[in-house]
Protein backbone atom coordinates (compact mmCIF):
# COMPACT_ATOMS: atom_id res chain seq x y z
CA UNK A 1 0.00 0.00 0.00
CA UNK A 2 1.15 3.52 -0.73
CA UNK A 3 0.50 6.58 1.35
CA UNK A 4 -2.51 8.50 0.11
CA UNK A 5 -4.64 11.22 1.65
CA UNK A 6 -7.61 8.93 2.31
CA UNK A 7 -5.42 6.65 4.43
CA UNK A 8 -3.85 9.66 6.15
CA UNK A 9 -7.21 11.15 7.08
CA UNK A 10 -8.47 7.76 8.30
CA UNK A 11 -5.42 7.34 10.55
CA UNK A 12 -5.69 10.90 11.87
CA UNK A 13 -9.43 10.51 12.53
CA UNK A 14 -8.64 7.54 14.77
CA UNK A 15 -5.82 9.43 16.50
CA UNK A 16 -8.29 12.22 17.30
CA UNK A 17 -10.39 9.73 19.24
CA UNK A 18 -7.63 8.57 21.61
CA UNK A 19 -8.58 9.92 25.04
CA UNK A 20 -6.18 11.84 27.26
CA UNK A 21 -4.22 9.47 29.47
CA UNK A 22 -4.35 6.64 26.93
CA UNK A 23 -2.04 5.46 24.16
CA UNK A 24 -2.30 3.16 21.15
CA UNK A 25 0.38 1.28 19.26
CA UNK A 26 1.19 1.83 15.59
CA UNK A 27 0.11 -1.74 14.85
CA UNK A 28 -3.24 -1.44 16.60
CA UNK A 29 -3.86 1.86 14.85
CA UNK A 30 -3.10 0.25 11.47
CA UNK A 31 -5.45 -2.61 12.36
CA UNK A 32 -8.25 -0.19 13.31
CA UNK A 33 -7.76 1.61 9.99
CA UNK A 34 -8.26 -1.70 8.18
CA UNK A 35 -4.62 -2.14 7.16
CA UNK A 36 -3.10 -4.42 9.82
CA UNK A 37 0.20 -4.85 7.96
CA UNK A 38 0.93 -1.15 7.55
CA UNK A 39 2.14 0.08 10.93
CA UNK A 40 5.19 1.75 9.32
CA UNK A 41 2.91 3.68 7.01
CA UNK A 42 0.98 4.84 10.08
CA UNK A 43 4.26 6.18 11.44
CA UNK A 44 4.85 8.05 8.20
CA UNK A 45 1.40 9.63 8.38
CA UNK A 46 2.01 10.71 11.96
CA UNK A 47 5.43 12.16 11.17
CA UNK A 48 3.74 14.42 8.61
CA UNK A 49 0.56 15.12 10.57
CA UNK A 50 1.27 18.84 10.99
CA UNK A 51 0.58 19.16 7.26
CA UNK A 52 -3.08 18.29 8.02
CA UNK A 53 -3.53 20.17 11.31
CA UNK A 54 -3.03 19.46 15.00
CA UNK A 55 -3.50 15.89 16.17
CA UNK A 56 -2.51 14.20 19.46
CA UNK A 57 0.11 12.00 17.77
CA UNK A 58 2.06 11.88 21.03
CA UNK A 59 -0.45 9.23 22.13
CA UNK A 60 0.94 6.68 19.66
CA UNK A 61 3.83 4.44 20.78
CA UNK A 62 5.47 1.27 19.55
CA UNK A 63 4.34 -2.23 20.53
CA UNK A 64 6.57 -2.16 23.63
CA UNK A 65 5.39 1.27 24.74
CA UNK A 66 8.54 3.03 23.56
CA UNK A 67 8.22 6.66 22.57
CA UNK A 68 9.64 8.12 19.36
CA UNK A 69 13.44 8.33 19.49
CA UNK A 70 14.57 11.94 19.33
CA UNK A 71 11.20 13.40 20.30
CA UNK A 72 11.86 14.28 23.93
CA UNK A 73 8.61 16.25 24.30
CA UNK A 74 6.50 13.14 23.72
CA UNK A 75 7.17 11.78 27.20
CA UNK A 76 6.37 15.06 28.93
CA UNK A 77 3.16 15.46 26.90
CA UNK A 78 2.07 11.98 27.99
CA UNK A 79 3.08 12.54 31.62
CA UNK A 80 1.05 15.76 31.66
CA UNK A 81 -1.97 13.64 30.73
CA UNK A 82 -1.32 11.19 33.57
CA UNK A 83 0.41 8.45 31.58
CA UNK A 84 2.89 6.52 33.70
CA UNK A 85 6.15 4.96 32.57
CA UNK A 86 7.96 1.81 33.63
CA UNK A 87 11.54 1.81 34.89
CA UNK A 88 12.81 1.02 31.38
CA UNK A 89 11.31 4.28 30.07
CA UNK A 90 8.41 2.67 28.20
CA UNK A 91 4.75 3.54 28.72
CA UNK A 92 2.93 1.23 31.11
CA UNK A 93 0.71 -0.33 28.44
CA UNK A 94 -1.19 -2.50 30.91
CA UNK A 95 -2.49 0.65 32.50
CA UNK A 96 -2.78 3.08 29.58
CA UNK A 97 -3.44 1.11 26.36
CA UNK A 98 -6.57 2.34 24.57
CA UNK A 99 -8.95 -0.24 23.06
Amino acid sequence: MQLDENFAFLVLAIVEEIPKGKVITYGKLAEMAGYPRNSRLVGKVLSNSSYYGFYPCHRVVNVNGRTVPGWSQQRSLLENEGVSFKENGNVNLKKHLWV
